[in-house]
Parts: structure tokens; sequence; C-alpha cells
């Protein structure tokens, strides 16, 4: 990853970014949140991208202090918010993206807390992905990484926390009481064996849950939410963990309320695709058969609350 990194230029970036997302619409993503990491230049040019293929973006502008590669990372809190104010001064919806506790010192944290509070801003971070991340943010503060997002103001309503995959059960707590949202990324989780999110854990604390396609190994929001409906019911031993809605919700609503989008485009189904045929529930179906073969195009756009297929 760091060496195909390594080679990107705004050129490869808007080229490459637009195939990826006509990608994502193909199989029903019409709204992405960029988490991006290369530079203000390919930023630019990723918007362009999500423009030029008729894609919903908001660009969650990656804060980088240390690790990593050079080009991820900027000299101050300072040049980082200079880079956000650019991008959002060119008209581009944006995001806070202190990338996780690893790449961000606490007195970063501190700061860019504040400025999306001050700004209504969206906050996404990677937080409790994997066991080693949570020894190393003991080891140098004392707490685990949620703890530690909350003791630096980074955790509110327009908080999400990328993975939370390893949280225990006191950072489940604060993501509750803050009102903070979780980002499953379930087939990538699987693919980097990085474990199981604690999903009934979750859903008992009303914790609100959205997919992201991450890595990109497998483009289907439809496998997202049933890898996510899968481990729940592996996890509790019952079948009636989600229903239809709530699932439903996740892919759609929750996911638009973590990037602060109020309305977005439906996607519209081919019911004659083979997958369907006979079918009496095909919203049962969408979920717990279909892969994304059977999504036709984009419909209209839809406010928040609406019906999320047509």
């Amino acid at each position: 990853m760091l060496d195909v990194a390594r080679c990107q230029t705004p050129g490869r970036v808007r080229e490459g970014y637009a195939w990826v997302y006509r990608e994502l619409q193909d199989a029903g993503y019409t709204a992405v949140g960029e988490f991006h990491y290369l530079g203000l230049a390919e930023a630019h040019a990723a918007a362009e991208a999500a423009t030029e293929a008729g894609i919903e973006i908001v660009l969650l502008y990656a804060a980088y202090a240390r690790g990593g590669i050079d080009r991820f990372r900027q000299e101050s809190v300072a040049e980082y918010l200079r880079g956000l104010e650019e991008l959002r001064a060119a008209g581009i919806r944006v995001g806070i993206a202190p990338h996780s506790v690893r790449a961000c010192p606490r007195d970063w944290l501190e700061e860019l807390g504040r400025y999306a509070l001050e700004h209504e801003l969206p906050l996404h971070i990677h937080a409790d992905e994997q066991p080693r991340e949570i020894g190393e943010c003991i080891a140098e503060h004392g707490v685990r990484p949620i703890e530690l997002l909350a003791s630096c103001g980074c955790l509110g309503p327009r908080t999400t926390i990328v993975h939370a995959t390893h949280a225990d059960g006191r950072e489940l707590d604060l993501l509750a009481e803050a009102g903070s949202r979780i980002c499953a990324c379930l087939t990538t989780e699987a693919n980097l064996g990085d474990g199981f999110l604690p999903v009934e854990r979750v859903l008992h604390r009303n914790i609100g849950l959205c997919i992201g396609s991450d890595s990109n190994v497998r483009i289907d929001p439809f496998e997202e939410l049933r890898e996510l409906d899968g481990i729940a019911r592996r996890q509790s031993g019952r079948r009636d963990v989600f229903n239809l809605d709530a699932l439903f919700a996740i892919g759609s609503n929750e996911g638009a309320a973590s990037l602060g989008l109020e309305q977005w485009p439906t996607i519209a189904i081919d019911r004659s695709h083979p997958q369907l045929r006979g079918v009496d529930d095909p919203r049962a179906a969408l979920i717990h058969s279909c892969s994304a073969d059977v999504v036709r195009s984009r419909g209209s756009v839809r406010p928040q609350g609406g019906s999320p297929t047509r």
C-alpha cells in the first residue's frame, strides 16, 4: 500500500479515483467519505474525480503528525488546518480526520477536536482496530484510544470511530454518552484478520453504526451488511439481532449522518435480475442473498429518513 501511495500524482489520483467511484456507484454506493492521505493537490484531484463520476463526496482530509511515509505527514496542526481551509474555500465538503492516536499526539487531537466542534464538522478517526495499537496507546498515554479521544475533546455527535473492533465496555460507554458513531469495515476487518466488532454490546448502548468500504478488497454494501448481521448472529447465537429496517438504516441514514449529509441519491434495483427472480420480499433478499450485481442505477435524491431503495 505504501509503495502505491508513494507514486501517486494528482493526475493519477483523478483518473484512478474516478474509476473507483464509478465502481462504488455500480455497487450501490451514492456517497463516499474519502479518508484522504496523499496531500493537498491530490485532495483537490479526488474531489474533481468525484464530480466527474457524479458521486457525492465528503473529503475526510487526514491529519498525520508521525509515522507512515513522508507524504502523509504535515509539519504542524496549523499546516493541516491551512490545507483544510483551502479545500473548504474551494467549495469541497470536508471532515476532520486525525488518522489515529498513533499518527496524532495529544496536542494535535485537542486542537483538531476544538476545530471540529467550532466549525460543526464531522470528525473521523481510526481507533481500537488492533490490539497492538491499544497497547501502544496505553504505554504512551496510560489510557486506551477511545478514552484518550474523550479526554482530548474529540468525541461528540459528529464523531465517527472507524473500526472500534477491540473497544472495551468503558470505551463503548464513552461513545454512547457522547452520541458518537462507529464505522465498521466488515470485509476489510475479515481480510486483515483484525477480529469482530462486539455488535450486541454496541447495540445495547444504542451506538449508531454505519459501514465503510475501507481497503476496497471487495466493493459491495450488501455484503458488508450481511457480514455485520452474520457476526451479530454468531456472537449472540440468535437470528434476530437486527431487523431489516435497522440494517438498511446502517447502510443509508447512519452513513449519511456520519458525513453530515442531509440528502443523497437513492439506488434502483433490477427486479428482473436472476438473483431476485421469484422473490416475494426483495428487501430481505438484498440483505440475505444478493450481491451488488442487482443494482441497476441511481434513483432520485433522498432526504434523511426516506426509503433506501426503490
